[in-house]
């Protein structure tokens, strides 16, 4: 993604990864204590955060239908959903308030995140309950009930987390290696000065900080890793071995009804046969043709969605890239839907820049590496196909796991802080 920013943009995210702060002084810029643990305490989340564009979000009052086409548009993942404060309890029991930066004065309440796997789990209700009267779906009709309504139906969705802009990157990969993907960074904050997820927030402007965030910072301090990146993801304990597929076959509709009990935002699509019982089956050993995810769904029209419904995943991932080859160029950001994506931010060459590489990304094949592939190569792969997991696959071509960017935050932040002890242990015999 870094390739294609614009010019300016670009440089303002470099400097980000490198811990630079523009205006930061000497404070900013000292040289981190010894060893990798030193590195991630020493630059903060908010070095991170900076380059990133304007916050993406929609009114709790828009429709679902509204919130899959901002999803679209800004080709992001998920959406921060605001209400008028004062009249709603935030996921989790979050209060993250948008202040007037002039007069302190509270604008806004955001009250939880959606992303695709929430509207996913919405439709599944709707299919088991069309099912159990022997009905068609009505997506219509499911689709018009506003966004606040799902909140929380999958499982990231039930708090929404914010980190103090002086959060370490060693305390915020603590977060995120519990499968948290995302969190709000407040550029400036108002709370005292703690370093941990925090539910109470009040600030003029967010950010949203992303596991992909992170993986690009680990990415651009390689040197900082040393012989971390050369250990392979099978010595670190990166390569989760239970892996769940479905047959090439399986009905778009069986599988988003499994992914959401399974609270799956991907699975692999193996060379197997339909099982009529189950939609999800144990993909180990199986040769996978490629991946179904909640981003094949945010990049389907609301309007081809329901008749796409009965088809099998792999004649639905075709007829997608078809209509997304046909129906280019779609404007980053666009609010044509009343969504309340912001356009002045998100209509930017950065943002165009960004949009283009994860269409581009989007349609590359099948993104694998071995269990004996290193650290630095699923690094790699992850941060320049902008994948957020890598099938694991043996000599073969058959799946034996899957590395997540979970994953690779846990194994790097148990590793530094093995070696940070270890640095300890040294110096106090």
């Amino acid at each position: 993604m870094a390739q294609l920013r614009a010019p300016a943009d670009e440089q303002r995210q470099q400097e980000a990864l490198d811990g630079v702060v523009a205006g930061g002084g000497n404070e900013s810029n000292k040289k981190a204590r010894a060893g990798l643990c030193g590195v991630l305490r020493e630059r903060k989340v908010v070095d991170l955060a900076r380059g990133k564009r304007r916050l993406v979000e929609v009114p709790y009052t828009a429709t679902l239908a509204h919130t899959a086409n901002a999803l679209l548009a800004a080709r992001v993942s998920a959406v921060a959903v605001a209400a008028p404060p004062g009249h709603w309890i935030g996921a989790g029991g979050s209060m993250i308030l948008e202040s007037d930066p002039a007069t302190g004065v509270v604008r806004k309440h955001y009250i939880g995140m959606v992303n695709m796997l929430d509207i996913l789990a919405h439709i599944a209700e709707a299919s088991d309950e069309a099912e159990a009267d022997d009905e068609a779906v009505d997506l219509a009709r499911r689709m018009a009930v506003p966004v606040s309504s799902v909140i929380g139906h999958s499982l990231e969705g039930l708090t929404l987390w914010t980190l103090h802009p002086n959060t370490s990157v060693l305390d915020c990969m603590e977060t995120f290696s519990k499968g948290v993907h995302r969190a709000l960074v407040p550029l400036e904050s108002s709370a005292d000065n703690v370093v941990a997820v925090e539910l109470v927030e009040s600030a003029p402007g967010y950010r949203m900080l992303t596991q992909m965030d992170v993986v690009r910072f680990l990415r651009a301090h390689g040197a900082e890793l040393k012989g971390l990146l050369s250990r392979t993801v099978r010595e670190l304990g990166a390569v989760n071995e239970a892996v769940f597929a479905v047959a090439s076959g399986t009905r778009v509709i069986d599988a988003i009804k499994a992914m959401r009990a399974a609270s799956l935002a991907a699975v692999p699509v193996v060379d197997a046969t339909v099982d009529t019982t189950e939609a999800l089956q144990d993909g180990v050993g199986k040769k996978a043709v490629e991946t179904f995810s909640a981003t094949d769904l945010r990049d389907c029209p609301v309007a081809r969605l329901q008749p796409w419904l009965g088809i099998s995943v792999t004649e639905f991932k075709r007829k997608v890239t078809e209509y997304r080859a046909s129906n280019r160029p779609v404007v980053p950001g666009a609010d044509a839907t009343d969504t309340g994506v912001p356009v002045d931010d998100a209509d930017t060459p950065a943002a165009a820049a960004i949009a283009t590489d994860e269409e581009q990304n989007e349609q590359q094949p099948l993104v694998t590496c071995s269990p004996e592939s290193t650290l630095g190569e699923a690094i790699e792969a992850a941060a320049t196909r902008h994948v957020h997991r890598l099938w694991a696959v043996d000599d073969e071509g058959l799946l034996r796991g899957v590395v997540s960017l979970t994953d690779v935050i846990r194994a790097v932040r148990e590793a530094a802080l093995g070696e940070d002890r270890e640095l300890h242990s040294i110096v106090s015999s």
